[in-house]
């Protein structure tokens, strides 16, 4: 009998125990175990139990305080971008109506810094989209004036011939945050565009079914074939971006996770030395206009 009773009781210590390593091992988050397995009636299953509780509060607490660090360390961050941005705006206006003061040099810098600190703050932004996002229609062009009226000072310096055609569509997306994407694109145009030689960049707008597409085409040096398929990963600056000019790699992989929460898609198409395309699609589903 108590051989018997023995033999009963390991088989069912056996059972609690390989099921729990099992769900251990097959759980994407293995810290949910417990609420995978049933409570155990032995007292050693009892006290793993008790202590997996205890780890998995601990580990709760902990975590909930490093969200709120960050989430205050975002906010401060938007709220330090805001207030930069006026000096930056300033400094700017400056060098424009002193020009016999500033050289065109110290503009451009100027422009980079400012390209730089809304970086950052878009990148903080797409992580944080929910304090900062309103989907509602709105006219294509109007964004795109938006775009060539920050970048004309870049656009002119660098003789680069600017071709807006066929964008009277409405769009459902949130307005501040497609500028950003288009400045994003629009800036690396204009930083890998080809030496002496006639540049342009083209924007033009089509509709097919149930997309409209946004397509930005320049002529500068193009990206190559190798590269083509990790420009929007995180950091990757590419061969150009390590040759030609310094790049932070963020500008294209903020705008692909912007677009990815807009519901829009983004997509690159490029041949070494003769052009550079991207094109944004927009979805016209019903389910998007959600504000007007």
């Amino acid at each position: 009998m108590i051989i018997l009773s023995l033999t009963i009781d390991f088989f069912r210590k056996q059972k609690f125990y390989t099921h729990l390593l099992e769900n251990i091992n097959n759980l994407d988050k293995a810290y949910l175990v417990l609420e995978t397995i049933e409570k155990p009636n032995f007292y050693e299953g009892k006290l793993i139990t008790h202590a997996l509780y205890e780890i998995n509060k601990s580990m709760a607490e902990t975590v909930k305080i490093l969200e709120t660090q960050t989430d205050d360390f975002k906010e401060y961050i938007e709220m330090w971008i805001h207030e930069v941005k006026i000096p930056i705006a300033s400094l700017i206006l400056m060098t424009h109506n002193h020009k016999e003061k500033f050289n065109k040099k110290m503009l451009e810098q100027m422009h980079r810094i400012d390209t730089y600190v809304e970086q950052v703050l878009y990148y903080v932004r797409s992580e944080n989209a929910e304090h900062d996002y309103l989907i509602k229609e709105i006219e294509l062009k109007n964004i795109i004036n938006n775009v060539a009226l920050k970048n004309k000072d870049e656009l002119l310096e660098n003789n680069i011939e600017f071709q807006v055609k066929n964008v009277n569509f409405l769009v459902n997306t949130d307005a501040k945050w497609l500028e950003f994407i288009l400045n994003q694109i629009i800036n690396n145009s204009i930083k890998y565009k080809k030496e002496n030689a006639s540049s342009y960049i083209k924007i033009e707008g089509r509709e097919e079914k149930d997309k409209i597409y946004l397509s930005i085409l320049d002529n500068g040096i193009g990206i190559l074939e190798s590269d083509i398929k990790r420009v929007f990963e995180k950091t990757y600056t590419g061969t150009n971006g390590r040759i030609k000019t310094k790049s932070t790699g963020m500008g294209l992989y903020i705008a692909k996770n912007l677009c990815m929460k807009l519901g829009h898609t983004i997509e690159i198409e490029s041949k070494e030395q003769e052009f550079t395309k991207v094109i944004i699609k927009f979805s016209k589903n019903e389910f998007y206009k959600v504000a007007k």
